[in-house]
């Protein structure tokens, strides 16, 4: 059987569609003052002077339920801070505070806990505050153990430091840093083809190549991309910023690029981690693999070709980094 994330339940149309319906009723409660809105990494709002307000809200999806068979939680709290900084940060805007919810059945401290340890310690990372949130004990609506994380994003970015991604044209480069691996994306999928059915993988089984167990590479938290975003952003050698999440690395990229430009990426130039390459052989062909997953690029930039060589060496001071040309823009 060839698994989709459409036979796993989840359809990126009816997201899309989704989105497109929000956009036509959004507008009923709009301002003048919305800069940029439902659609985009994050959503823009003019404080005046000049200064821009940017916020976002992200979940973690169903890697809750892996959290849950593996008992591996407090890399939860790193995933949730994780998808909304760094969406955030995408515009250029430098992350002020956050704030989480979590709905759950019973309030067990041995759970969230640890994900709360996860969500001060990301946070902290970030330079951003941990100014609040909601905490829900709803046992009628979340049995068995189930809860459910979401979490809220705000920063600010002055006009002249916004980057939009408005500005790139044919011949830009795109340029990649790597994910940690399959970050918390694609997991109804995940589940799916590894996890269930006739042929489950044990949680504790070697991933080939990896050298550690699926549970471990699954649990594996979201990388932070802050402060590789400001110092892109700083650099003034950028033109777009684009997270890799749910849609894979060619349509988060599409997001940012002018109509009438799409990204060609090149995806024989860097080394898929060892977990896309099991999930492949689990049924999953390769179109539908680029579809969901960041196949280990997290994290993208689209810069002017004569400035490719310099943003690639200021990257390469930074211990453990590297930044990879994976694409160019064009029609």
């Amino acid at each position: 059987m060839g698994w989709t994330y459409e036979k796993a339940g989840v359809s990126l149309e009816r997201s899309n569609a989704w989105i497109d319906f929000l956009k036509k009723i959004g507008h009923k409660a709009g301002s003048p003052d919305v800069r940029s809105g439902i659609g985009g990494f994050a959503g823009l709002y003019n404080l005046g002077d000049k200064r821009i307000l940017a916020a976002c809200a992200d979940g973690v999806g169903t890697k809750l339920e892996v959290a849950r068979a593996t008992n591996i939680f407090r890399g939860l709290g790193q995933d949730l801070v994780a998808m909304n900084v760094n969406d955030l940060v995408t515009c250029g805007a430098k992350p002020l505070f956050f704030l989480d919810y979590i709905a759950c059945g019973f309030l067990d401290p041995d759970v969230f806990g640890p994900i709360m340890e996860g969500i001060v310690d990301a946070c902290a990372s970030c330079g951003c505050a941990l100014l609040g949130g909601e905490t829900a004990e709803m046992p009628d609506v979340y049995k068995g153990g189930a809860f459910d994380l979401a979490g809220f994003a705000v920063g600010t970015v002055h006009e002249s430091d916004l980057v939009d991604g408005k500005n790139s044209s044919i011949g830009d480069v795109i340029l990649g840093l790597r994910s940690s691996g399959v970050h918390s994306n694609g997991f109804s999928l995940i589940r799916k083809c590894l996890l269930e059915g006739e042929n489950p993988l044990p949680l504790d089984s070697v991933v080939p190549g990896a050298g550690e167990t699926l549970a471990e590479t699954l649990m594996t938290p979201t990388r932070l991309y802050v402060s590789q975003a400001s110092l892109a952003s700083s650099a003034g050698m950028i033109r777009g910023m684009a997270h890799i999440t749910g849609g894979g690395i060619e349509e988060n990229v599409q997001r940012i690029l002018p109509e009438g430009l799409k990204p060609r990426v090149d995806f024989s130039s860097w080394d898929e981690p060892p977990i896309f390459r099991l999930i492949e052989t689990r049924g999953v062909d390769v179109y539908e693999m680029r579809k969901v997953f960041n196949l280990g690029i997290g994290f993208v930039l689209v810069a002017p070709k004569n400035r490719t060589t310099e943003l690639i060496e200021l990257f390469s001071e930074i211990e453990n980094e590297e930044l990879i040309e994976i694409g160019e823009v064009g029609r």
